[in-house]
Formats: C-alpha cells, sequence, structure tokens
C-alpha cells in the first residue's frame, strides 16, 4: 500500500516539475519590458538554468546515495519553490541571473533521482504515465502565467502562485518522507543507495553506455528543435499565420502528453525496446506528413510527430537499470538527463544558426537526420550492453 501511495506523490512532484518549465516563454514578453532587459536575455535566463541542471544531474548519484531519494525529492522542490518565489520579487534581471541557479539545480537533482527511483522500482508503464504527468504540469504553467497577466497584468503574481504550489508539494512531501522507508521494505528492496560508485570515465567505458548517450542526446535535440522552430517552418516555409502556427504546434504538445498515456498501456503487451522502435517509425511518419503540400497534413504530421516522440524519453530511461545494472543507473540517468539538458540549452541554437544560413526548409530533413543517427547510436548500444549483461 505504501508504494501506492508514494507512486501518486512521485506522479505529484512531477506535476511539480513540469508547471516552471514552459512559464519564462510565456512570461517574457511581458517581463523585459518590465525590467527594462533586452529580449534576448531570456536565452542566457534559459542557459543559466540547463547548466545548473547539468551540474545537479551529473551529481545526482552522489547525493541521491548520501541523503536518499525522499530527502533529494524534497529539498529540490523546496529549492525551485524559493527560486521561483525569488523570481516574483525580482525587479532587475540580474536577479532572475542569479535565481536561475537554484532554480536549474533543484530541478536537475529531482528529475534525476525520481526517474531512476521509478525505473528501479516500477514498470514500463508508469515511466511512461510519469512523463505525462510532467506534460500536465508544463501545459498547466503557461496557463496559470496567462490568467494572471490577464487578471493582475503581473507576470510576478504567476510566479508567486507556482512558488506556492510548489510550496504545497514540499508539505505533502514533507508529511510523506516516511513512506520511502516503507516501500523500501514492502519490496524488499536490497538495492542500496549506497552502491560502490563508479567514477564518470569508468561509467562511460561500459559497453553501449556512449553510444546510448549520443543516441539520446540526437533524440532530445529532435524533440525540442521540433518544439522551438516548428512554428517558424510553418510561417516561413509554408506560408501558414502565426496565430495558426502557434495553435498548431501546441497539437505537438498534446501529441506527446496524450501518447505518454497510451504508450503506458502499450507496454502491457510490448517491451521498452519494441515501444522506442514503434515510437521512431510513428516519427518518420510525422515528418513525411510535413512534407506533404497541406496544411491538414501540416497540423496531422505535428501531432503524430508528437505521438512518435512520446514513449521514446520515458522507455529509454526505464530500460538503462535493465540493460547496464541497476547499481550503475543512477549515475547513467544523472548522464542522461544532463544530455537532456545540454541539447536543450544548444541545439536551438545550432538549428537557429543552420536555418539562417541556408532556410528554414532544412527543418524536416534535420530531423529525419537526426531520427537516424539515434536509431542506429540505439541499436548499437543495445547490442554492445548485452555483453555487459552475459559478460
Amino acid at each position: 500500500m505504501a508504494t501506492v501511495f508514494l507512486l501518486i506523490i512521485i506522479y505529484l512532484s512531477f506535476i511539480g516539475l513540469g508547471l516552471p518549465d514552459t512559464m519564462l516563454g510565456a512570461a517574457w514578453p511581458a517581463m523585459y519590458r518590465d525590467l527594462s532587459a533586452p529580449i534576448h536575455y531570456a536565452g542566457i535566463i534559459s542557459m543559466i538554468t540547463a547548466a545548473g541542471s547539468v551540474v545537479s544531474s551529473l551529481m545526482s548519484a552522489r547525493i541521491t546515495r548520501f541523503a536518499g531519494t525522499g530527502v533529494v525529492t524534497v529539498s529540490s522542490v523546496f529549492l525551485t519553490a524559493m527560486a521561483l518565489i525569488g523570481f516574483s520579487f525580482s525587479n532587475n534581471v540580474v536577479w532572475l541571473f542569479i535565481l536561475a541557479i537554484p532554480l536549474g539545480l533543484g530541478a536537475g537533482s529531482v528529475d534525476a533521482a525520481l526517474n531512476n527511483y521509478v525505473a528501479l522500482h516500477f514498470k514500463a508503464r508508469h515511466m511512461n504515465w510519469l512523463h505525462c504527468f510532467w506534460g500536465i504540469g508544463a501545459s498547466i504553467g503557461p496557463l496559470i502565467m496567462s490568467a494572471q497577466l490577464k487578471a493582475t497584468g503581473s507576470w510576478s503574481q504567476g510566479y508567486m502562485t507556482v512558488g506556492i504550489i510548489q510550496l504545497c508539494i514540499v508539505i505533502v512531501l514533507l508529511a510523506t518522507l516516511p513512506l520511502w522507508k516503507r516501500s523500501k521494505r514492502e519490496q524488499g528492496d536490497k538495492h542500496a543507495e549506497s552502491t560502490p560508485h563508479l567514477s564518470f570515465r569508468k561509467i562511460a567505458r561500459l559497453p553501449g553506455v556512449k553510444q546510448m548517450l549520443l543516441g539520446f542526446f540526437c533524440y532530445c535535440t529532435i524533440e525540442v528543435v521540433a518544439g522551438t522552430w516548428g512554428t517558424s517552418f510553418m510561417v516561413t516555409v509554408r506560408n501558414i499565420s502565426p496565430e495558426n502556427a502557434a495553435r498548431w504546434i501546441g497539437l505537438y504538445y498534446i501529441g506527446i502528453t496524450a501518447g505518454r498515456f497510451i504508450s503506458g498501456l502499450f507496454t502491457l503487451k510490448i517491451n521498452n525496446l519494441q515501444l522506442i522502435r514503434l515510437g521512431q517509425i510513428v516519427i518518420l511518419l510525422g515528418i513525411v506528413l510535413m512534407l506533404l503540400p497541406y496544411n491538414a497534413s501540416i497540423t496531422t504530421g505535428f501531432m503524430v510527430f508528437g505521438l512518435g516522440c512520446a514513449p521514446i524519453f520515458p522507455s529509454m530511461l526505464h530500460e538503462t537499470p535493465r540493460s547496464f545494472g541497476r547499481e550503475h543507473s543512477q549515475s547513467i540517468i544523472g548522464m542522461q538527463m544532463a544530455s537532456a539538458s545540454l541539447a536543450s540549452t544548444i541545439m536551438p541554437m545550432i538549428f537557429g544558426s543552420l536555418a539562417s544560413a541556408f532556410d528554414f526548409s532544412i527543418f524536416p530533413f534535420f530531423l529525419g537526420a537526426l531520427l537516424l543517427i539515434s536509431i542506429l547510436l540505439i541499436e548499437a548500444s543495445k547490442k554492445k550492453s548485452r555483453r555487459l549483461k552475459t559478460g
């Protein structure tokens, strides 16, 4: 019973994790004017947040081994709550730069810790549903900001509201801390969070790890580039109005969120690797639809593309302890989350530079090339990791 309640708490934590992730973009048009900041400073804030997330993700194995997943979760959510409340009081962009550091550190720690916990202790469907709940939080965040801007004209109130929601989650997490130990006893979990730690260099030398991390980086690039530049592709190449393009890109995120719920049901019949391959095929279908010269195919294409993306991220995480061993999973998942943050930080800028140098018509071909590379790397990783289990 404790395990069931704990799973609900983890889902709640992931809604909270998703809430602030999409708020800056929704708030920035109002924020940069109020703060008299250059418009491009949003990119700097995002990069600082991502850098903090990379650092804490890479440190997650040591931190979780020392403090335990429950304490890490409480501490990280509290850190993000304080950062968000700090955002609401900021009257200078310099404070946003400073507060972006704890915001990233908190998000990276809880992300890596909870993903590893679910990968170790729950079934594949729970991992897919976990990321579905992140999508719910990511969808609600801009709605809260929009409602506060409309009601009060203040972006500060939007951040304050989400910060208070995070504090409420902290209170629930504190009250349920004993569930972590009780759940561990129920499951007879002999996987200690104190297993011997390997250096990153030794982890990277495990068969298949390098290929998996590169494949994961390529997939994360596909997901973030599609979301960041999809509207620009529709407007500049397909002559779709900015209003319609903004609405249609929402179908991509709906596809990801709904697809993760559906993928959880699929795991009852197929395994992680089969689900990843199915997602890759659906992504390819979405790219083909984007290339067809019809507006209806564009809208359908982005939604199909999102459905294809849905199972890949959670399935790769859930497969990590099965491919590389439970004793290494926290370190490797930390590295995966760091690579995801790195992809989110640098790859949209790289694609933007390529599109400026050539043309936004390269958008579907760029995604297709990355898809092919990720397929080859993931398959190579799976083949090599079998030697680790049989060796």
